[in-house]
């Protein structure tokens, strides 16, 4: 493809038309692809292009970017959208911290498909995982990335609902080659270190690579990019930080809220009226904006020609990933109420009190942690037999395990030992001392030496699959050969899940879980053919219809059938029109299914919050007056602890998607033009319906008529008014529905001595809509910025210029992210309306006969990103935007 980051393909199945064009406009090595399945279809191509819409990342490009790792270029796609995971939102991700993962149309992880070399993978993380942890495929071993924009469950099954991106691995290395990268942000962090060396050889007969690859990254911390916590106060942006307090805030029996002591060496006995201004605790300094990561890979593919008619191929990866997450130090109070009577010895108010936030900040920072190994395994057969057809075969096993824990954890079984005068003493050397939680600095060494604990998890998934095809020319017809594939697919998947006992019996002071683990088979036939219908006709250069039929059977659901039909109809040799009709299903993943009660504290808004300052006609006024919330209630804390959990009786979502393209390369300028529109609508939707949308939803209904409402979904302390249970759990009740269009314009053209090369794609949002139940208002996503999915902007944007000439090379790239408005929050409100935000990158390299050396700059104005009402950590959402500042790094390669 051209030497750009992105290029955007549609289809045609006219590989002699316009030859000599494409071959101007596309200078990557059609012939490497030539006669090989590619993304989209079993059929064995001879045009790259006949499959349906494909993004192509080459390796150029990806060497252009400076990036280093997958995830860094897939979410720069203007198709990517909602929650991925990174290394800056593994904190709040709710899908294995420090995971990464793509997501197209941000219709969620779990429904775009990763393949590798067109075989499944295991999903990662630390155990009953809901996508595939990108950190897993080491960049040295990708020679290209395949993203299909289409539905594709008729193709490869379960989960392609999105799209499907498929990494092709490296191959044909001649001799060693090494590699280092340096960089780090301009205000000196976030240090990222990269190195790798390859190994190959190849003859007449085979071929083998090796690679050994190792990164490094350093953290940077939260309060060095968001001094502290914002919130508006009176029409200003002002530190509101968290009201888990240091002191311990309390609630006495007469309905006072009080503060303890905050100063050290200050009068324990001391507090009075608690005061967000004077009291909150600025967390950030305790917590990273981006967490520090080191990997380290050893892979491999091979590849032997016996003879013409059998060819034998392997690839396997081994991954070790260890990560972190600096925590702020550890609140009681949040996940276990805590009560102390008027005439306990340290209860100085005369009063019975519920403390109902008390920071351990005596025993510092936590840290959470994941150590990760994955492997993976494939080999696979394939021959031509002599009727010209074509078979192939393989066996793929992949596994990853992974041990995560929280250091530095308080033991609330503990804490309650520590209040119990019958139990505890003050002696010295006393096996269980006694503590006094009211006021800062009164915990002792020796209660912070009972109390604090570390827990370990372990989990794993596990995937093994066997696959077997059959691709070839049926008969002739007047406009060509129908073609045909057909072929069968088995697979097992396994994964499992076990919490520490102390998580496990929320007795650790950390969201409370329990055991997950199960499994499936899956027992596949499909079926598919191109059929030539016209050819060299006035007004039909070629007109093929291509269409596959998927039989599945699942031991847990049943059997599901899909369908895809698509039209590619060559106008003219310069205009192109294509048109498909898909069916695609998504089985419900082993958390989804078999994950125990989890509670997590996840960003909730609360529409009481302040509510007795609103219009009395206001429904949410009358609803929370009339659900007993007490005049003057506050929100104060961002974070509601949510349970979650799986639901065995789950059914797989099914899916349409419709699209209409247009692709146009002029006869007289080297120029590609694609313009697609699309529409995909999910039946059955799982999903967890987050907190601040059911909050929203019950409020803002008639007399608290919403379903939302019911005890079932969340309820309150009666006497704080806090919400004290709020359920997320999973359910087949939604539909979905999102269109929109995507527009691709590629060039390359000689310019004096230079050669140029453009490339400019936008993917519009139309709208994207989710009824949770049936009969239900939609929940309109389209164009706003949520807390904790991710952003649904309508316009994001990619261009990019290279410059080539002689041994220099220089890119340029523009990524826009357009306007926005937070959702559910008042747009009058700061935060609330987001501008666009365009975030420039460039580089210049080298290339001597043995070596290259390059420099670049991503974020080269140093953008801030905009602050977020809703925002997660560092006062924006780090789904979306850049929090590190403008980075600069430099790249060497030697080759020899």
């Amino acid at each position: 493809m051209s030497n750009s980051m992105w290029l955007m393909l549609a289809v045609t199945n006219a590989p002699a038309v316009q030859a000599d064009a494409m071959d101007q406009l596309l200078d990557m090595d059609l012939g490497q692809l030539m006669n090989t399945r590619i993304t989209g279809s079993h059929i064995q191509q001879t045009n790259p292009l006949a499959t349906g819409p494909i993004t192509v990342i080459e390796r150029a490009s990806i060497a252009r970017y400076g990036a280093t790792s997958i995830e860094q270029l897939l979410q720069q796609l203007p198709i990517s959208a909602g929650y991925a995971g990174n290394q800056s939102n593994a904190y709040w991700g709710v899908n294995g911290n420090a995971s990464t993962h793509v997501n197209l149309r941000g219709l969620g992880i779990n429904r775009t498909l990763v393949l590798l070399d067109g075989h499944r993978l295991a999903n990662g993380g630390t155990g009953a995982n809901a996508a595939v942890d990108l950190n897993a495929i080491p960049l040295a071993l990708v020679e290209r990335i395949e993203i299909y924009r289409d539905g594709a469950s008729a193709i490869y099954g379960a989960d392609a609902v999105a799209g499907v991106v498929n990494i092709i691995t490296r191959q044909g290395l001649e001799g060693s080659e090494a590699s280092l990268h340096y960089g780090q942000t301009s205000k000196n962090d976030g240090a990222e270190q990269a190195a790798q060396f390859s190994w190959g050889t190849k003859g007449e007969q085979g071929s083998l690579l090796v690679n050994l690859s190792h990164f490094t990254s350093d953290p940077i911390n939260m309060a060095d990019r968001a001094p502290c916590g914002l919130g508006e106060v009176a029409g200003e942006l002002i530190c509101v930080d968290s009201a888990n307090t240091i002191g311990g805030r309390a609630r006495l029996a007469d309905g006072q809220r009080i503060n303890f002591n905050q100063v050290v060496g200050g009068n324990g006995d001391f507090y009075e009226p608690y005061s967000a201004s004077k009291h909150n605790f600025n967390a950030n300094h305790y917590l990273n904006a981006i967490n520090p990561i080191k990997r380290t890979s050893l892979s491999g593919k091979g590849e032997w020609q016996f003879n013409e008619q059998l060819h034998l191929s392997s690839t396997w990866i081994y991954t070790r990933r260890e990560s972190a997450q600096m925590a702020s130090p550890g609140t009681l109070g949040l996940n276990r109420p805590i009560t102390i009577a008027v005439d306990h010895p340290t209860n100085p108010t005369g009063q019975n009190l519920v403390l109902e936030r008390r920071r351990l900040l005596e025993a510092g920072s936590r840290t959470l942690y994941q150590d990760v190994d994955y492997v993976q395994g494939l080999i696979g057969l394939d021959g031509k037999m002599e009727s010209g057809w074509r078979w192939q075969s393989g066996i793929n096993w992949s596994r990853n395990t992974g041990v995560d824990g929280l250091a530095n954890a308080a033991n609330l079984d503990h804490v309650d030992a520590t209040l119990d005068r019958t139990r505890c003493s003050n002696s010295p050397g006393a096996a269980i001392p006694c503590a006094d939680y009211l006021g800062y600095g009164d915990i002792t060494p020796a209660v912070l030496d009972y109390l604090m604990t570390e827990t370990r998890d372990h989990g794993g998934n596990q995937m093994l699959g066997f696959s077997g095809s059959l691709n070839g020319e049926l008969f002739a017809l007047p406009a060509g050969y129908v073609q045909l594939a057909t072929g069968i697919d088995l697979r097992r998947e396994k994964a499992w899940r076990h919490p520490d006992p102390l998580v496990r019996n929320g007795v650790a002071n950390t969201n409370r879980q329990e055991p997950a683990a199960g499994s499936y088979e899956a027992r596949e036939a499909f079926i598919e053919t191109n059929l030539p219908l016209l050819k060299a006709f006035t007004g039909v250069e070629a007109l093929t219809l291509n269409a596959a039929l998927r039989y599945s059977d699942y031991d847990l659901f049943g059997s599901t059938t899909n369908h895809k039909l698509g039209l590619n109809w060559q106008i003219t040799p310069s205009l192109q029109i294509r048109t498909t009709h898909a069916s695609a299903f998504r089985t419900p993943n082993i958390p989804e299914l078999f994950a125990g009660e989890q509670k997590l504290n996840l960003i909730t808004s609360d529409p009481c919050s302040n509510w007795s300052n609103l219009p009395a006609s206001s429904p949410v006024y009358q609803n929370c007056q009339a659900a007993g919330v007490p005049a003057g209630y506050q929100q104060l804390v961002s974070s509601v602890l949510s349970t979650l959990g799986g639901n065995r009786d789950l059914k797989p979502e099914e899916a349409t998607t419709r699209t209409l393209g247009l692709r146009w390369i002029p006869e007289i300028v080297p120029l590609e033009v694609t313009l697609e529109y699309y529409k995909i609508h999910i039946d059955k939707a799982i999903v967890a319906i987050d907190g601040s949308s059911r909050l929203a939803a019950c409020y803002n209904s008639s007399n608290n008529s919403h379903p939302f409402c019911s005890s079932g979904n969340f309820t309150r302390n009666p006497l704080s008014g806090e919400i004290n249970f709020l359920s997320t759990q999973w359910v087949n009740a939604a539909e979905e529905e999102q269109a929109g269009i995507d527009l691709g314009v590629s060039s390359q053209f000689d310019w004096n001595a230079w050669r140029v090369g453009l490339d400019w794609h936008t993917s519009y949002l139309d709208y994207y809509h989710v009824e949770p139940y049936l009969g239900a208002a939609h929940i309109d996503y389209t164009g706003k910025v949520t807390s904790g999915r991710g952003s649904y902007l309508k316009w994001r944007s990619l261009a990019q210029i290279n410059l080539t000439r002689d041994r220099w090379t220089g890119s340029y790239s523009a990524r826009y992210l357009g306007k926005g408005d937070a959702l559910n929050a008042d747009p009058a409100n700061l935060g609330a309306q987001l501008p666009g935000i365009t975030y420039h990158n460039a580089q210049l390299a080298y290339q001597a006969n043995d070596y290259k050396l390059a420099f670049g700059i991503n974020n080269l104005f140093d953008h801030r990103a905009p602050y977020v009402i809703n925002w997660l950590d560092v006062n924006t959402d780090t789904m979306t935007y850049d929090v590190a500042g403008r980075r600069w790094y430099v790249a060497l390669t030697f080759n020899w």
